[in-house]
C-alpha cells in the first residue's frame, strides 16, 4: 500500500500553515498573517514514531466564492481531502465557531475519512469557552492545540498515526529523485508538472506568480519514485513588493538545493531572460543535475533552422550548461512531454554515477599523452594520480604537484576527456586538487 496523506484543511487564517510547519519540522509553508496566504497544496513527509507519512498543507476553503483564486483553491482542498487517508480540520479557538466551519464539516462527513478536528490557538492550562461549540458539527471531541507553541502536537501526532490504514507503508524509503521545476514567472511549470502527473494538482492560472509556495509531490513512474518540487517563479527583486513574494523567491533557491534534478523551465515565445540566467547559475553552482525545458514550443513559428538556432541561443546564454541536455516541449499539446521523465532519470543517474579508479587514471593518464599540462617558469604541470571522491554531483580529487600550475582551460580539457569516456550528461563535474610533490 502506499504511503500514508495527512491533509490539514480548514477556512483561511486559522492556522494551518503554522501547524504544517511544526509536524514538518521546519519553515517549509509561507506564515503570513493575511487570509489566503496558502494557495496550492504543498507536501513534506513527517516522521512520528519511526512512522513516515506524507502531510499536505491546502489553501483556506472558502465554500462559496465566485473568485477565481478561492475557488480553485476549494477545488485543492477537495482533490486534498480526496487522496488523503486522514484529514485534520483545524478550527480557531479564539474565533469559536463560524458558519464556514460548518459548511466545511458538512463537506469532510461526506468524505468517509478519519477526519480529526484540531482546535487551535489554546491558551495552555485553559479550556476555551468556545470548546463545547465544536460539538454541534459532529465530528467528537476536539483535539486541543497551539501550533505555535507545540502544545498538544505529541498527543495530535499519536491520534493521527493510530487512524492509519491497515497495511499502509510508513518505512523511510532512501530511492527517491528529487526534481525542482523551476524559471520565472508563467512559463509553464505549474502545467508541466499537473500534464506529467495526469491530474490538476497544482493551480494553473495566467496570473504570473500564483503559486508562491514550493510545492512537494510524491510520484511513481513504473519502479521509480520521484519528488517534483514546482515553485515559485523567481522575478525581478523590483518586482517583488510584498514579503510573500519575497519569501517564494527564497523558496525557489531553497527548492534548487534540496533537488537532485532541476527542470530549467523557459518560455519558447520569451527566450533567455536575465532571470534565466540567474537561475541557470544557481543551479551550476550547486553542483545539481539539469535538464532545460523549452515550453511553448507550439505557440513558435518555426523553419527548418528555428530549433538549432534556439539550441545555440540556449548555449551562448549558459555557456556554463554545455552539459544539460534541451528539450521542446509543449504542455498545453503534450509534444515530447513523455521526454521529461525519461531524461531526467537519465540525468540522475549520470548525477550519481561512480566510474572505477583504474578506468579513470587510465583516462587522465592518456588525455596527458595527447595533451601536454601547462609549464610556467620551467616548472610543469605534473598529474600523479586522479579519484573519484563524490557523487550528486561527481567530485574528482587530482593529486598534482603545483595548484598553480592547473590551468582553467586545461581543467576544461580534462572535464571533456572524463565525459567523452563516461558520459555524465546533464550533471557539471566538480573538481578538487590536492598538492603532493614528488621527489
Amino acid at each position: 500500500m502506499s504511503r500514508p496523506v495527512v491533509a490539514v484543511v480548514g477556512r483561511p487564517n486559522v492556522g494551518k500553515s503554522t501547524l504544517f510547519n511544526k509536524l514538518a519540522g521546519k519553515r517549509i509553508a509561507i506564515v503570513e498573517d493575511t487570509p489566503g496566504v496558502t494557495r496550492d497544496r504543498i507536501y513534506t513527509e513527517v516522521e512520528w514514531l519511526n512512522k513516515y507519512f506524507t502531510l499536505i498543507d491546502t489553501g483556506g476553503i472558502e465554500p462559496v466564492s465566485d473568485d477565481i483564486i478561492l475557488s480553485q483553491m476549494r477545488n485543492q482542498a477537495q482533490l486534498a481531502m480526496e487522496m488523503a487517508h486522514v484529514i485534520l480540520f483545524v478550527v480557531d479557538a479564539k474565533a469559536g465557531l463560524t458558519p464556514a466551519d460548518k459548511e466545511i464539516a458538512q463537506m469532510l462527513r461526506k468524505t468517509k475519512k478519519p477526519v480529526l478536528l484540531v482546535l487551535n490557538k489554546v491558551d495552555k492550562g485553559k479550556t476555551p469557552d468556545t470548546y463545547y461549540d465544536f460539538f454541534e458539527i459532529g465530528l467528537g471531541e476536539p483535539i486541543m492545540i497551539a501550533a505555535s507553541t507545540g502544545l498538544g502536537i505529541g498527543d495530535l501526532l499519536d491520534e493521527v498515526i493510530a487512524n492509519f490504514p491497515e497495511g499502509a507503508d510508513t518505512e523511510y524509503t532512501e530511492d527517491i529523485v528529487k526534481v525542482a521545476i523551476v524559471g520565472k514567472p508563467n512559463a509553464g511549470k505549474s502545467s508541466i508538472l499537473n500534464n506529467i502527473l495526469g491530474e490538476e494538482r497544482v493551480i494553473v492560472s495566467p496570473i504570473a506568480g500564483t503559486t508562491r509556495d514550493a510545492i512537494d509531490t510524491y510520484f511513481e513512474h513504473g519502479e521509480d519514485k520521484y519528488l517534483l518540487i514546482d515553485t515559485a517563479g523567481v522575478r525581478r527583486k523590483s518586482k517583488i513588493t510584498e514579503d510573500i513574494e519575497r519569501y517564494s523567491v527564497i523558496r525557489s533557491f531553497t527548492a534548487i538545493e534540496r533537488s537532485d534534478v532541476a527542470l530549467m523551465v523557459i518560455d519558447a515565445t520569451q527566450g533567455v531572460t536575465e532571470q534565466d540566467t540567474k537561475v541557470a547559475g544557481i543551479v551550476h553552482e550547486e553542483g545539481k543535475g539539469c535538464v532545460i525545458v523549452i515550453n511553448k514550443w507550439d505557440l513558435v513559428e518555426k523553419n527548418n533552422y528555428t530549433m538549432n538556432e534556439y539550441v545555440k541561443e540556449i548555449r551562448n546564454s549558459f555557456p556554463f550548461l554545455l552539459y544539460a541536455p534541451i528539450l521542446f516541449v509543449s504542455a498545453k499539446t503534450n509534444q515530447r512531454m513523455n521526454k521529461i521523465l525519461e531524461t531526467v532519470k537519465l540525468v540522475a543517474n549520470e548525477h550519481a554515477k561512480r566510474v572505477t579508479t583504474g578506468a579513470l587514471n587510465e583516462v587522465i593518464g592518456e588525455a596527458v599523452l595527447l595533451n601536454q599540462p601547462p609549464s610556467d617558469k620551467g616548472k610543469r604541470l605534473k598529474i600523479y594520480y586522479a579519484a573519484q571522491t563524490g557523487v550528486k554531483p561527481p567530485n574528482f580529487t587530482l593529486f598534482i604537484n603545483d595548484k598553480e600550475l592547473m590551468h582553467f582551460s586545461y581543467q576544461r580539457y580534462l572535464e571533456n576527456k572524463i565525459r567523452e569516456n563516461f558520459g555524465f550528461e546533464g550533471t557539471c563535474i566538480k573538481f578538487n586538487y590536492k598538492q603532493k610533490e614528488r621527489r
